[in-house]
């Protein structure tokens, strides 16, 4: 009977002693660098947890006897077309609401004087922050939870935990943090159901990466209360911050919380249409 406790009845570990390995291995690797970090008083980047991430992923699925391409999804063609989907669906996620906000006079821009050149890195450190984050609440983790209670309880915890590494940035606060938490754990679900849409980690991740870029390093908006160097910056009027986002960003306002609204319909109706095609044929 103890033997049940940690495998299956056909002698597989049990998805939830997996998360415990996962974990136990993020651990590891996270705890020295932050140690090493602190003595060369060096921020680690998002490409650099992202690795650990990566690293992590690839050592259960190594030990589990799987590819990788398990998690992320076969890395081909395929997989590009839906990356620059994804970015595209981001852009306009973000760029909609903005016109919104514009044509209501709530709010207005104006240059930097910034260019794109200047702005490589941080678009680079845009990247990362989308590989990292999808990986780690739509890959090894999320799959798991998944496999073990199904696709809404992953969805559901996922979105939770990706909210929860949200509430302590800067500028969530005042009355738009609260439409942001709820814009933020709908977006978390949004991302897991691009993944169970197509198996792919492209499809979350281009879209994360698309409106992250577009709000903060093109539009000059908080990106979830946090600011980024861009090629414009945006004024909000004297409309309150529920419409506008305020310190929070587009996903502090009512704009945001449509465009996330709609986008999760979406591409819940897509993988709906496609299931039930598979299903047909």
């Amino acid at each position: 009977m103890l033997s049940k406790i940690f495998t299956t009845d056909t002698g597989r570990l049990r998805n939830g002693w997996w998360i415990a390995i996962y974990l136990a291995m993020l651990a590891a690797g996270l705890f020295p660098t932050i140690m090493i970090s602190a003595r060369l008083h060096h921020d680690i980047t998002m490409w650099e947890q992202g690795a650990l991430i990566l690293a992590a992923t690839w050592l259960c699925q190594a030990l589990r006897r799987r590819p990788i391409t398990e998690v992320t999804g076969a890395l081909d063609a395929t997989w590009a077309r839906q990356l620059a989907l994804g970015a595209a669906l981001g852009v306009g996620l973000m760029a909609l609401p903005a016109a919104s906000m514009l044509v209501f006079g709530w709010v207005s821009f104006s240059w930097t004087g910034a260019g794109f050149g200047g702005l490589a890195l941080p678009i680079l450190g845009m990247a990362g922050v989308a590989i990292a984050e999808e990986l780690l609440f739509r890959g090894f983790i999320f799959q798991r939870v998944g496999a073990g209670l199904g696709e809404w309880p992953a969805l559901l915890l996922l979105a939770a935990l990706f909210l929860l590494t949200h509430l302590d940035n800067e500028g969530m606060r005042g009355p738009a943090a609260s439409l942001a938490m709820v814009n933020i754990f709908v977006a978390g679900i949004m991302f897991g159901l691009a993944f169970l849409a197509t198996r792919r980690l492209a499809l979350p991740i281009g879209i994360h990466f698309g409106a992250n870029v577009c709000e903060g390093n093109v539009l000059g908006f908080a990106v979830s209360g946090t600011g980024e160097p861009s090629l414009l910056i945006a004024r909000p009027g004297e409309a309150p911050a529920w419409l506008t986002g305020g310190s929070v960003g587009i996903e502090g306002s009512l704009f945001g919380m449509v465009g996330v609204i709609v986008l999760t319909l979406a591409i819940a109706w897509y993988r709906k249409r496609a299931t039930t095609k598979t299903s047909v044929a």
